[in-house]
């Protein structure tokens, strides 16, 4: 029946490609994309066809013989709208509708030509779509000012985040220069039932907005295997390993940091050459240049003999196609389920192929954690993502923006451009004079008979490169090897000559660091010399942490585990064998030593950072190590209601704790880029919403009942 509602040149296509029937993301985006003018989200696995789900009914349905571009495709990342660009201009060339690439990357004559005659789709990120309405506002209005549809794809990666709250401000100011309104269609492959009213929030329609979603699950197979590491470079044994596991399969490796990913590359390649192995040993991350991981991608893509391992981050872990992957290995835990589900998604992707996944673990904590992390995906439990309510931040940045576009408007156009923004619906006007009325006395802002321009400081910032994009990237350094870019790092003081350093799966000697041009000179190293690591982890969810303390207090054996991982789960559980916890929600251990205890709190890591804060600021001597959830309180008496009363009194005045580590340390906001140019009343709270979570840490510590094992 959905196959029927199609136009005829779109049937066709589908013919000519052959398919034999559509998938179930299909079949219902089809029925109620062409029969309703609702918002659609599309939420199903990895590679069962969400991209044609939105595609196939949006070219029936669009008449694109009207003027201007009709639909405007948004990604996360410049790689992924590479990669979709050739599917969709292939399914295209069929109907006529020309498709055209929009980013810093792409060919420039495209662009021209799109200015010249806006037509059909385009394909672009957040970023590019603010450096558009800041230096060419006109193109607004002339390119998508007749709109039908957005596409945002991979729309999870926004939810919970500052470009989300961007990427909604844009969508609304676009919508804003459109007469009719424009159809938001979002893809995704991780989307949990707890975070259907925040990924609704970014169409800025959360009313008009509906979840179609496939609860079809790949078959996934998986073990876990353990390596006991107390080096800072992974065990021999478990390399070798790995190169067992990865021999005869076109695998992708998953380390938890670029600096690992580059060693875990380097190693396979030594041994495979030692061995007479094959050769195709890549890392790919976002350190790497771009074109050695787009010849990486284009590799995987289209061999079809060879076996690889593409040792990666995150960079792999969105929709990028790479082809057919047979195993997916993970070293030590993600720190997220959903981070799991998008690399599970990676292989198995033939029909009727189960996923096969070996996860590594050095350390019995992170074998913990990544067993936890496994059984609540079989319980298909997701965490939940919170869009900012109260983005003081982003609004400062969208003020600049938006003045900047306008060349200038009255004070009552720009709170009313910002009252009927969705992505600002939560600030009170209050809050929006006063940020305005601070940037004014701050010189961002400056007024003119009654006109609000931008200042000479505020000039300064929306001229520069790096005002287009809300997220904080360090300023890297440029590695070359006899004048060819291989790829840059964040900067360290452990960048100095005569280090080594991993990059594109091999080991490099600096020989020369030209500080003031962010230049690194290398050649190939082959001294032996331990090269220097960079990279770090993400928060974890408290439902994770709390799945953890129920294993370890569980005697259950799980069949997925290897005889060494068993052997570590039991040593966890022999630490906590004597405390007779019953209730997994109300009861966590404490550990007595002399002079000190250590609070096993088993909760996520926003309460146990707000928990540390809160501590610190009574003055106790308070040490956290969030890998075991743990606080080592620093008193040689433990009455816990003397404690939870000195971190209540904290918490009653918690602000000026705040203002005063503000004034301490201007880094203190370094998740922040924006909020810098904000009063200590804005960066305050911006804190206590995106950084701390200091009202559920207090509802833990009134709450939980504290079991010792005195």
């Amino acid at each position: 029946m959905s196959y029927k509602l199609l136009s005829e040149p779109i049937r066709k296509y589908v013919r000519d490609m052959n398919w034999t029937q559509l998938r179930p993301i299909q079949i219902a985006a089809i029925s109620k994309i062409m029969s309703t003018d609702n918002n659609y989200i599309l939420a199903s696995k990895t590679a069962s066809g969400k991209t044609e789900a939105a595609f196939l009914p949006i070219l029936s349905k669009t008449n694109f013989n009207n003027k201007g571009v009709k639909v405007l495709y948004i990604s996360p990342l410049i790689a992924l709208i590479n990669d979709q660009f050739y599917r969709i201009e292939h399914l295209c060339e069929k109907i006529d509708v020309h498709v055209t690439k929009w980013h810093g990357e792409a060919n420039r004559a495209g662009k021209k030509e799109l200015i010249k005659n806006p037509s059909g789709i385009v394909f672009i990120t957040p970023e590019s779509l603010e450096a558009m309405f800041v230096n060419a506002p006109y193109n607004i209005s002339n390119l998508f000012g007749n709109l039908d549809y957005f596409i945002i794809d991979e729309i999870h990666s926004f939810v919970g985040t500052d470009r989300g709250i961007h990427l909604m401000s844009i969508l609304s100011r676009i919508q804003q220069t459109n007469e009719k309104r424009i159809i938001k269609i979002g893809l995704s492959a991780t989307i949990g039932e707890q975070n259907f009213i925040e990924v609704k929030k970014i169409t800025g329609e959360i009313d008009k907005t509906k979840i179609l979603l496939d609860r079809t699950k790949k078959d996934t197979i998986i073990k876990f295997k353990y390596f006991q590491n107390t080096a800072k470079e992974l065990p021999v044994d478990l390399i070798d390993d790995l190169y067992k596991e990865t021999l005869n399969s076109k695998a992708l490796v998953f380390p938890n940091s670029r600096g690992r990913t580059e060693e875990v590359a380097v190693k396979l390649k030594r041994i495979s050459k030692r061995l007479n192995g094959q050769n195709y040993y890549f890392s790919h991350h976002s350190s790497v240049d771009k074109e050695i991981r787009e010849s990486v991608e284009h590799f995987a893509k289209n061999n079809r003999r060879y076996n690889f391992s593409i040792v990666c981050t995150s960079t792999l872990e969105l929709g990028i196609d790479i082809g057919l992957v047979d195993k997916i290995i993970q070293i030590d835990s993600t720190h997220s389920v959903s981070s799991l589900v998008q690399r599970i998604g990676r292989s198995g992707r033939k029909d009727g192929n189960k996923s096969c996944v070996v996860m590594y673990a050095t350390n019995n904590w992170s074998l913990l954690q990544a067993l936890s992390i496994w059984l609540l995906y079989k319980e298909d439990f997701l965490e939940s993502l919170e869009i900012a309510k109260y983005p003081y931040d982003i609004l400062f940045h969208q003020i600049l923006s938006i003045l900047k576009a306008s060349s200038g408007c009255s004070k009552r156009q720009l709170v009313q451009k910002i009252q009927i923004n969705s992505a600002f619906r939560e600030i009170s006007i209050d809050d929006v004079n006063q940020i305005i009325d601070d940037a004014i006395s701050k010189d961002y802002i400056e007024v003119l008979r009654h006109e609000l321009l931008l200042g000479i400081e505020g000039e300064r910032i929306a001229n520069n490169r790096d005002f287009y994009s809300v997220f904080k990237s360090k300023e890297n350094m440029k590695i070359y090897h006899f004048g060819r870019k291989i790829g840059d790092i964040p900067f360290s003081p452990q960048i100095q000559v005569n280090e080594n350093i991993f990059m594109a799966a091999k080991i490099w000697k600096i020989k020369a660091v030209d500080i003031e041009n962010n230049k690194i000179d290398v050649v190939q190293a082959n001294d032996g010399k331990n090269p220097i690591f960079f990279g770090r982890g993400g928060d974890v969810d408290s439902k994770i942490r709390e799945k953890m303390l129920m294993i370890i207090k569980s005697d259950k054996i799980y069949q997925e585990l290897s005889c060494e991982a068993i052997e570590a789960l039991n040593e966890l559980r022999f630490l906590f064998k004597n405390f007779e916890i019953n209730n997994f929600t109300l009861e966590r251990p404490v550990i007595i030593h002399p002079n000190k205890f250590k609070l096993y709190t088993f909760t996520g890591t926003k309460i146990n950072r707000s928990l540390l804060f809160l501590i610190k600021a009574t003055g106790i001597n308070v040490i956290m190590n969030d890998r075991e959830s743990v606080l080592e309180i620093g008193v040689n008496y433990i009455r816990f209601d003397d404690l939870k009363s000195k971190i209540m009194n904290i918490y009653n005045s918690v602000d000026s704790y705040l203002k005063e580590k503000l004034e301490e340390n201007d880094k203190y906001l370094f998740f922040s880029k924006w909020g810098e140019y904000l009063s200590d009343e804005y960066k305050i709270r911006i804190l206590k919403d995106r950084y701390f979570d200091f009202d559920r840490a207090i509802d833990f510590i009134n709450r939980i009942n504290f079991i010792t094992n005195a």
